[in-house]
Formats: C-alpha cells, structure tokens, sequence
C-alpha cells in the first residue's frame, strides 16, 4: 500500500499559505491542503527569543511525491529556512489513500 504523509510548515500570513497550498497542489505535489490559524508561536531565531502569529499549512502526500514537494516548498516560501516536516500516516482507508495517490501521480483537474 501507498505510504501517505502529513506534510507540514507554516507561513506569516493565511494568504502566504493559501499560496503555498494553491502551487503545491497545482503541480501535482500534494492531493489537498489546508491552512489554519492563527496560531501564537514561541521560537529562537537568530539567537533571540520571540514570539508571534503563524498560519499552519498542512498537505496530504505520498512518500514518493515528498521530495518534490519538500523542495516546492522551500522554493516558494517567503522565508528563508522554513519548517518543513513530514509526518507517515499510521493508518487511513483505501478509498482515501487511493485518492492521494491518484491525484499526486496524474494531472487531474479536479478529484472527479
């Protein structure tokens, strides 16, 4: 059976998101996303502590597809390293899996 990731990173802004989920998913690297948020974020960056909102962006992939995906990612995000990780499915119905393979391995217009 297909193994299906949760693909995961987040962006400054809901619209920046959206982007990442539109282009990533128009060229066949994802079969959905969502982006949720905002959510308050704790970190170090640059050797200080800080604080801020992000918006979650959350792809559905397989695990042939996450390099691809991976570097899309990297590509098209406004930060210069972004979080990207990756998470296997413990378990998911056939029907879905089937779905996340056939729209990340074939140029569809829509999962109809």
């Amino acid at each position: 059976m297909t193994e299906v990731l949760t693909v995961s990173t987040a962006t400054p802004t809901r619209e920046a998101g959206l982007r990442l989920a539109e282009s990533a998913i128009a060229a066949g690297l994802a079969a959905g996303g969502q982006v949720a948020g905002p959510v308050a974020s704790a970190f170090w960056h640059n050797g200080e502590f800080g604080q801020g909102e992000e918006w979650v962006v959350s792809f559905k992939t397989t695990a042939a597809r996450y390099s691809a995906l991976e570097a899309h990612l990297i590509e098209h995000h406004e930060w210069n390293n972004p979080e990207v990780t990756a998470v296997p499915l413990a378990r998911a119905s056939a029907s879905y899996v089937e779905w996340v393979e056939r729209m990340t391995t074939e140029k569809v217009p829509h999962d109809g």
